[in-house]
């Protein structure tokens, strides 16, 4: 079955810092169902960005904010509550995954937000880039170890993209992740360069999304993200939309020209 279509905020994150209403406006005029916070929640508040949501009839499907541990734990779930966000999403950083070692101490974090998140009654979710993928030990993926190591409440957000460009097969990822892997990031583009690649919509790229997300059975949304694009972002997400629903596998507002 499809699942609905959102958009990530950083994709609109330029515009939206200008114009939030009229930025999630648009999103949902493109027919959008959901929208991921990034950015625009430091910028403008929860309660601002949480009724700039209901106007428009978007979803809330996740809040893109760092794991609530340590210091700051309070404050960003307190953040979150009053944004009303059931599931929060955040990486570890690329040098934490240099070692065995290195991921292990980097998971106390992450499973100590997930302790703390339950509280709430949110939920952690785990978001990858390439190097969990493209690092190995032993034969094992830093990704592979990550998951044997993470708080079993802790669900998994993959970015197909980033995934194919550590050298993984993202469908495959999505199958053995089974119902754990919730939501995913669909980009499109070379995926060669982390810092370099140039995005473009959905389907003119290189990542066969029919395999990539007909093995996503147990995913709630699937979230467009795109970034470094060389046309109009409204226009790519129009895009991205036609291709995604027109091939049968993501689900749209319905009545929405193309």
């Amino acid at each position: 079955m499809s699942a609905p279509l959102a958009v990530m905020a950083y994709s609109v994150l330029e515009p939206a810092l200008a114009d939030l209403e009229g930025t999630l406006a648009r999103v949902a005029g493109l027919g959008y169902l959901g929208v991921e916070t990034y950015g625009i929640v430091e910028h403008y508040g929860p309660a601002r960005v949480r009724a700039a949501l209901d106007a428009t009839g978007l979803e809330l499907t996740s809040a893109h904010t760092p794991f609530p541990a340590g210091a700051d734990a309070e404050r960003l779930l307190d953040e979150a509550e009053e944004l009303r966000a059931t599931t929060l999403v955040w990486s570890m950083e690329r040098d934490e995954f240099a070692s065995p070692a290195a991921i292990t101490a980097g998971l106390a974090r992450v499973n100590e937000a997930a302790e703390n998140a339950a509280a709430r009654g949110m939920t952690i979710a785990y978001h990858n880039h390439f190097a969990e993928f493209a690092n190995t030990f032993d034969g094992r993926s830093a990704y592979d170890l990550l998951l044997e190591q993470l708080d079993p409440r802790i669900v998994v957000e993959l970015d197909a993209y980033w995934a194919v460009m550590g050298g993984a097969d993202p469908a495959a990822v999505l199958t053995g992740l089974a119902d754990r892997a919730r939501l995913v990031h669909i980009k499109d583009g070379p995926a060669v360069s982390y810092e370099g690649d140039v995005m473009v919509p959905i389907g003119d790229g290189r990542i066969d999304w029919r395999a990539v997300l007909g093995a996503g059975a147990g995913l709630r949304w699937h979230i467009v993200e795109l970034e470094r694009l060389r046309v109009d972002v409204f226009d790519a997400l129009a895009a991205s939309r036609d291709h995604l629903v027109g091939a049968g596998l993501s689900r749209a507002r319905e009545g929405v020209a193309s």
